[in-house]
């Protein structure tokens, strides 16, 4: 069975804090140890690895109707204590003791409101398994590898200050599909045609397209759709991040978020599950292609049929980092599993200015040369 906590256990995870039995100071997870660690007496608490049999009986997927309907079991939900960044929209999840931060997403100062919101609790999560030293590492080679990026920023970068360790919130989406489509499938022949050119009459061989209408059906169970269930992040940032190693998932263990902090969900389930369904519809539409065959295909309709909608809310590690540098902001993102990179792409004007007068001398030097011919 799930392990249980008492009251005041109860009550520490929610702030995502746990004193050390030793010396009272804040335990966080260590990433590379992979246990609740203090850093001012050196103290180290376990996080047991939960077996298969108590993942399954931990984990399920929650149905998607019942969720609409506000008909999720109790414990399924929870009252977080959440502030949102007016600068970037973010929404972030605090503790009972935390009045004022800065926003992890942009930089921005935040000061915490009196409110709750009632949220669906997550499920499972991804721990951490790079710590803010690799993580650092990571983003600085990152930006050192980028073209006409400023020298500076990434010097700015490699000792400015600590890295924010976030967990973000995605739902993942199952479901059944099967879908009825009609189109036209298009199979290429060859002909030879004659010609005339410079007098002469030839022969050459042309392609041409038979098309034929086409209707069938294609089925697929979909499996962990996975929809960012935040806009604090572009998603073109996010998306680049995975994929995710989710078969490593672990049933939602509050001690895996000490030290870290967690943004709330402002993407709700059904708008989620409306992107699920267009990253759906594409696998839909490489599965009617080629069961169309033929060397070319048009789809000219689809009806789907969706059902056995399920889903989670889970929770992904990553590492931010958000700069300011010569009046410009830079926000930057690491996946905290595998090291992957994401951020704004920094110009040096200086750099592109020397690049276009290289460019320019060069393009000169090749004029002249071929003048002198």
């Amino acid at each position: 069975m799930p392990e249980t906590f008492s009251p005041q256990e109860a009550e520490a995870a929610e702030k995502h804090r746990f004193p050390c039995p030793a010396c009272g100071s804040d335990l966080r997870f260590s990433a590379g140890a992979g246990d609740l660690m203090c850093d001012h007496c050196g103290h180290v608490e376990h996080v047991a690895a939960t077996g298969r049999a108590q993942w399954n009986t931990a984990l399920r997927e929650l149905d998607y109707a019942a969720a609409l309907r506000a008909q999720l079991p109790a414990e399924e939900m929870v009252e977080a204590r959440v502030v949102h960044c007016d600068s970037c929209g973010a929404d972030i999840g605090m503790g009972e003791a935390d009045q004022a931060k800065e926003c992890p997403f942009c930089a921005s100062p935040i000061v915490t409101g009196t409110g709750t919101h009632r949220q669906i609790r997550p499920q499972a999560l991804l721990p951490f398994a790079l710590d803010e030293t690799i993580a650092r590492t990571k983003m600085t080679d990152w930006l050192g590898s980028l073209w006409f990026a400023p020298n500076g920023l990434r010097e700015y970068a490699r000792k400015g200050r600590k890295m924010n360790g976030l967990y973000v919130p995605y739902w993942t989406y199952d479901a059944d599909t099967k879908s009825r489509y009609s189109g036209m499938r298009g199979d290429d022949y060859w002909v030879t045609e004659t010609y005339r050119s410079e007098g002469q009459t030839k022969t050459r061989r042309v392609r041409k397209t038979r098309w034929r209408p086409v209707s069938g059906q294609v089925a697929r169970a979909f499996d962990d759709v996975l929809v960012l269930a935040a806009d604090s992040l572009p998603r073109a940032y996010t998306d680049a991040l995975e994929p995710w190693d989710l078969g490593a998932l672990a049933p939602y263990e509050p001690r895996y978020l000490a030290g870290y902090m967690a943004e709330g969900y402002s993407v709700g389930l059904e708008p989620g599950f409306a992107i699920a369904r267009d990253k759906m519809d594409r696998v839909i539409a490489t599965d009617i292609r080629r069961d169309i065959g033929g060397d070319h295909q048009r789809i000219s309709g689809v009806d789907t049929d969706i059902s056995e909608v399920t889903f989670k809310h889970i929770l992904l590690p990553v590492w931010m980092a958000a700069y300011r540098f010569r009046g410009k902001s830079y926000r930057f993102v690491v996946n905290a599993r595998t090291g992957e990179v994401r951020g704004e792409r920094p110009w040096s004007a200086w750099k592109l200015a020397f690049a276009a007068l290289i460019a320019a001398l060069i393009a000169g030097a090749l004029l002249l040369l071929g003048q002198m011919q």
